[in-house]
């Protein structure tokens, strides 16, 4: 199962680290987050060093629709509704900061970069798509609505952000990671204070930042509670048509297009990870009604860590760890959610101060009707009788017949057929 982003490319290789180092800042999961921290950090001459347990971008951010947008689904009305109007601002302006400095990096880089307008489209009445185009007035943002889309389904219009862009993930990466200080094959096994463990060495630091998709430290952060993780699917076809945008749909569980030279790249069947959903079944039947001549060259998954309020959680790890940080919960929005996590930490760890820190703020209230779903799923897996037990936090997996994975709906944990660890934050493979 290989994305798009993995045809044809071959990011630089890294060596392993073999000693004992100090850093000053220790950057641990070498994804898009990882990658643009380090980035970051080295055009502000701070020494760094960044490990990842595999190779850079081979997990989520190789699998992403590689969209860069501030327009994160019919965010701002449930932001302004909920937050109220700073903090739905504040958002706006945070991501648009983040949106901004991405793009001019594209700009210098060999990354396939386009410049598209964005829709969030509607399959049922106009009525979320007018609150958040009211919304998005409040808060001083000029959202365009469209009625005529050019999608082989019934919709009752989108609300469009126009001049946002796409581009190919692994080049964008290839093109900025040749002179980052990058350690792979590099598993962190605990922290000891600010020190990580790995197989054959030490590395100290004075300040740990975390972008392991989901924070592995469960110590600190109650991240667990703060997070659970959802699976979603991508078909690519050949011989379908040119959309000329990006198009997602308002429901949660609707579907996604976007081009990418020749190729539709159609998103959807989506669910929470370790429960039944549509994946790629769902694609392919719909394709097979409404794009009758297409013919499915790549399919791949995507998962992704949700956050309780449907904001990114970046800053620090938790108000006991000063020197350890987190980015995390980026709710299927990982492109500027990853830029907007380097600019924030970036000025963290220089001691800069940020006026849309407390936004993203770690610590921030966990009363949301989303917390008591999670603690319902956690203590359902957990009274479960299953004969294959999470090394996470104990909970049941599920055996995921389209993915042949062993799945938790607790956190999210992914294991393949023999027991080794897929996705986090199980730390470790599964005990025979």
């Amino acid at each position: 199962m290989k994305s798009v982003w993995t045809e044809n490319i071959k990011i630089k290789s890294f060596p392993k680290l073999e000693k004992d180092i100090k850093t000053d800042v220790l950057i641990i999961g070498g994804g898009m987050a990882g990658i643009l921290t380090a980035y970051l950090l080295s055009k502000n001459n701070i020494d760094y060093v960044l490990v990842e347990k595999t190779g850079i971008c081979s997990r989520t951010t190789q699998n992403t629709t590689a969209k860069i947008t501030y327009q994160h689904g019919l965010i701002y009305s449930k932001l302004l509704k909920n937050k109220g109007t700073e903090i739905a601002q504040g958002y706006l302006k945070a991501n648009m900061l983040a949106f901004d400095a991405l793009c001019k990096i594209c700009n210098t880089a060999d990354c396939d970069f386009e410049t598209k307008d964005n829709f969030i489209y509607s399959t049922k009445t106009t009525k979320g798509l007018e609150e958040e185009l009211t919304a998005l007035n409040k808060i001083g943002f000029s959202a365009l609505f469209k009625e005529n889309l050019p999608l082989p389904i019934k919709t009752s219009g989108a609300v469009c952000f126009p001049n946002q862009a796409q581009f190919h993930p692994l080049k964008f990466v290839s093109s900025i990671c040749n002179d980052l200080n990058i350690y792979e094959n590099t598993f962190v096994k605990e922290m000891i204070g600010n020190t990580a463990v790995t197989d054959n060495c030490r590395i100290s630091a004075k300040n740990v930042i975390v972008t392991t998709h989901f924070p592995f430290i469960n110590k600190h952060g109650l991240f667990s509670l703060k997070l659970y993780q959802n699976r979603s699917y991508v078909t690519a076809l050949q011989n379908a048509p040119e959309l000329d945008g990006m198009y997602l749909d308002s429901d949660e569980k609707g579907l996604s297009f976007r081009n990418y030279k020749n190729l539709l790249l159609l998103g959807g069947g989506a669910h929470r990870t370790g429960q039944k959903g549509g994946n790629w079944q769902e694609l392919r039947q719909f394709a097979a009604v409404n794009y009758p001549d297409a013919k499915e060259v790549l399919c791949w998954a995507a998962q992704d860590c949700m956050s309780l309020d449907t904001m990114p959680y970046i800053g620090v790890y938790s108000k006991n760890t000063p020197n350890l940080y987190a980015a995390s919960g980026f709710n299927k929005w990982g492109m500027t959610s990853a830029m907007l996590s380097a600019i924030l930490l970036t000025d963290l760890v220089l001691g800069k101060k940020n006026i849309y820190a407390d936004i993203f703020n770690t610590s921030r209230s966990i009363l949301t009707p989303q917390l008591f779903i999670n603690g319902a799923e956690s203590i359902k897996s957990l009274l479960t009788f299953s004969g294959k037990r999470c090394p996470h936090l104990g909970c049941a997996l599920k055996w995921n017949k389209a993915e042949h994975s062993w799945d938790c709906p607790c956190h999210g944990s992914r294991f393949d057929e023999s027991g080794n660890v897929l996705d986090n934050p199980a730390n470790g493979n599964l005990k025979h």
